[in-house]
This record gives structure tokens, sequence and C-alpha cells, in this order.
């Protein structure tokens, strides 16, 4: 969000973010070892506060760590187990999703969100486009989403899995008035986007 708020506007992303099977804080044995959650966070995160674009890292691969190599950073896996670790896969979903609606018109707005604190660790973020909005979830929380700036008379809300890329449709609201949307629960995690469409658009499907 500071990189966005600089004048002129340039694009930026993260080059270095959380690395999937790398230690976190370089304390495993205590705090675990960033995972694919951990990497959807940081992927929306960056995204939805007005980055251009995200990069994926993997602990093991970038050193290209094989029995016969000395592990970087207590690296524990080999390159070549780990090419299908879950987290890769994610970063298409996300690109399908932003590739879904106007891309160019989207910009970063907490303003939709209420109340507009949360702790770091379940920072709710949102980003609203030409009739659309984006909002992710990343633990599970409750939010009052706002939808009047998206300029709708009603509005389509779906869940959209990062994990799978597949959206489930919610309903239809007014896009007038605060609306409080708790994501689902199913066992398979807790982070989520709420996508809020402009009913009158006639978007597809998140990530068609």
């Amino acid at each position: 969000m500071n990189d966005y708020s600089l004048k002129p506007v340039k694009p930026c992303f993260d080059g270095e973010p959380r690395y999937e099977d790398h230690p976190v804080g370089w304390n495993p044995e205590v705090l675990g070892w960033f995972n694919d959650a951990d990497v959807r966070q940081a992927l929306y995160w960056n995204l939805f506060s007005g980055a251009l674009g995200h990069t994926y890292g993997c602990h093991p691969v970038w050193q290209m760590k094989t029995p016969q190599r000395e592990a970087v950073g207590l690296a524990r896996n080999n390159w070549y187990d780990v090419l299908g670790l879950p987290g890769a896969w994610d970063l298409m979903h996300a690109r399908r999703l932003l590739e879904s609606r106007p891309f160019l018109s989207r910009i970063p707005d907490q303003s939709m969100i209420a109340p507009s604190y949360f702790p770091e660790t379940d920072y709710v973020v949102a980003t609203r486009g030409e009739g659309y909005a984006f909002i992710y979830f990343p633990t599970g929380w409750s939010a009052n989403v706002i939808p009047e700036k998206i300029g709708a008379e009603k509005i389509n809300a779906y869940w959209y899995d990062p994990r799978s890329g597949e959206s489930q449709r919610i309903g239809t609201f007014p896009g007038k008035v605060s609306i409080k949307f708790t994501p689902p629960s199913n066992g398979r995690g807790n982070d989520w986007i709420l996508v809020i469409d402009d009913a009158s658009k006639g978007f597809k499907n998140p990530g068609q």
C-alpha cells in the first residue's frame, strides 16, 4: 500500500514473499514451516493492496537441494520432491480470478470493510474495479462489507475458493447497504475470497 500511494503510481510486485517449505522465522521447531496457506495470504494481501504482480518461491527449489548438496537455511526436502506443492498451483487460481473481471480499473479500497481494523494475522483486504470487488478473508473472521462504491443497485455475491478455483454463489443483495459476510467452513481451509458483482454487468462466475 505504501508503494501504491507514491506519486506517480508505478507498478510494483513482491519479489521475495513467503517461500513454501521455508522455516518460519528460522525457527521451525517452534514456528513450523511456511505452507500453502501462508503462500496464499502473502499473495492476496499483496495483490489486493495495490501490487501489480507477485512471485512464488519454494525454499528447496531455489537452491536445487539434493542429497549431495549441503542444505542452505535449514532446507529439509530435495527440490524434485516439492515441485508439486499446493501453494504453487494456488497462484494459477489467483490469476484466473483477476483476469475474469476488468483488470485495469482495479484499485485497493479498505473503506469497503467495517471494521477497518483487524489484527495483522487476520487482515481482511479489499480491492475493487469497474462493477466488482474482491475481498480476501485470510482466517475465517467475519466482516461487514460496504458495497456502495461499486455503484450497483443489486449485487451478486460469491465465495471463491483459492485452493481449487471453484466458486459458490451466495445470493443477490441490495447494493447500497452494509452486509455481514462469514466465510464458509468446510474443512478445506479458512481463507476465502468474497466476490461482489454489479448484477447488471452479467459477469461470468469468478475465475471463468
